[in-house]
């Protein structure tokens, strides 16, 4: 692989540090965990890192890796960070020339990664990428190649209280488009309960979560001021001021949000597949529709969930027990595996979506979510896509609390955000 090295690239480095804060995983909260760089490699221990830290030593998922190493001949030797640590402590290795073997990265982090010429390519490494969706492998892909397989995906929907829609006389299936959106809410509004609530926090999860409504609307990343990106926008603020969402809703998280859903006071919640399990406790019966597009049909979701990824080796001859490690994690059966561990992730290819959906009908509104979903830095933004996140989560923020117009919010997010990526 013809790749300058790493002490070449230590700026590159620095400059990504300053930027990952912005790239959270958009998912359950795992308990912060702790690690330690990877040690002196030998030609029978390989290492891993992931952003599992709630998974110990004797889970289902730290077993599932040690197969895997078994299957290849080696030991694998896995560390489990938090996920911005994990990320900032790969690019630390990197630039020290320590990196591990393989590496599971939040989906906006492989692009950090690739672009400060960490990671091995896909095609370089050897793996045909052919049999993963499109739409999902496209967030590891940047400049047309690709630095990473998805080992499956969430992404978001609008859970809601059957208990509560019932009472209001409104029928799930009748939610298509804005407008009958819109309908539903006022319905339970009448019915004297709490409408609809989602997080519009100011991080990138407020982002995360305007995101189906801003794609929904036929808005594009690159043009935050469009008419569509306002329309989007306007619907929000048209919730928060006509009383169909409550203003809490500015400093909710997903995981808050979730809280207020699980009250049983709201009709509707957006939040993830990640809530799967809890909605199935929730004191009260719970379903899900997809976001509805402005004009009808489902929206494009944002993906969350990890690619395994592998970094730059000086050795280039572990590559050939790596590459047995990771088609061992991305198999039909390894898939579904995978997302049944963590409950849920829906698996990356058509197989391994029939072969889910075999064990868990249920969750068929999910891989039709997960289908239609979209990568936040896909279209090739890589790098540009956290600067122009933030950008778009201020104009919700000041939409949404009242000191900008729609319009107005969003034409002042374009303006920083050109001048941030410069262009």
């Amino acid at each position: 692989m013809t790749r300058p090295s790493f002490p070449a690239r230590a700026a590159a480095f620095g400059t990504a540090l300053l930027s990952l804060s912005a790239l959270a995983a958009c998912a359950s909260a795992p308990t912060p965990g702790t690690g330690s760089a990877a040690p002196a490699a030998d030609a029978s221990t390989y290492t891993w890192w992931d952003p599992y830290p709630q998974h110990d030593a004797s889970s289902a998922w730290a077993k599932r890796v040690d197969t895997c190493g078994k299957q290849a001949g080696v030991t694998i030797k896995r560390t489990a960070y938090d996920t911005t640590a994990l990320t900032n402590q790969a690019l630390l290795a990197g630039q020290e020339g320590n990196a591990p073997d393989v590496i599971l990265l939040d989906n906006p982090a492989v692009s950090t990664l690739a672009d400060a010429g960490m990671l091995a390519t896909m095609d370089d490494f050897g793996l045909d990428t052919a049999r993963f969706d499109k739409n999902l492998i496209a967030a590891g892909e940047l400049d047309g190649k690709t630095y990473g397989i998805p080992i499956g995906a969430n992404t978001l929907a609008l859970y809601y209280n059957k208990k509560i829609l019932d009472a209001a006389g409104v029928d799930p299936a009748s939610i298509k488009d804005w407008a009958t959106l819109g309908a539903a809410l006022k319905k339970v509004k009448a019915a004297g309960k709490k409408p609809i609530t989602f997080a519009a926090i100011g991080t990138e999860e407020g982002s995360f979560q305007f995101l189906p409504w801003f794609w929904g609307a036929g808005a594009k990343l690159t043009e935050l001021d469009s008419p569509q990106a306002a329309e989007a926008l306007s619907l929000w603020n048209s919730w928060v001021k006509d009383g169909l969402a409550p203003n809490s809703v500015l400093s909710n998280s997903q995981n808050t949000t979730w809280e207020e859903f699980l009250t049983g006071e709201f009709g509707f919640a957006e939040n993830g597949t990640w809530q799967i399990d809890s909605a199935a406790k929730a004191g009260f019966p719970t379903g899900i529709v997809q976001i509805p597009a402005k004009d009808g049909g489902g929206a494009p979701t944002p993906t969350g969930g990890e690619f395994i990824t592998v970094p730059v080796q000086k050795d280039t001859k572990r590559y050939t027990a790596t590459k047995k490690i990771v088609e061992c994690m991305t198999t039909p059966e390894g898939l579904v595996e995978t997302g049944t561990t963590f409950a849920y992730y829906i698996p990356s290819t058509a197989e391994g979506q029939q072969a889910i959906l075999a064990k868990e009908p249920s969750l068929k509104p999910w891989v039709e979510a997960v289908r239609s979903a979209k990568g936040r830095t896909s279209d090739n933004l890589g790098t540009k896509y956290p600067k122009i996140s933030e950008a778009l989560w201020t104009a919700v923020q000041k939409a949404l609390s009242g000191s900008a117009a729609p319009a107005d919010a969003l034409k002042d997010a374009q303006a920083k955000a050109k001048q941030a990526v410069g262009g």
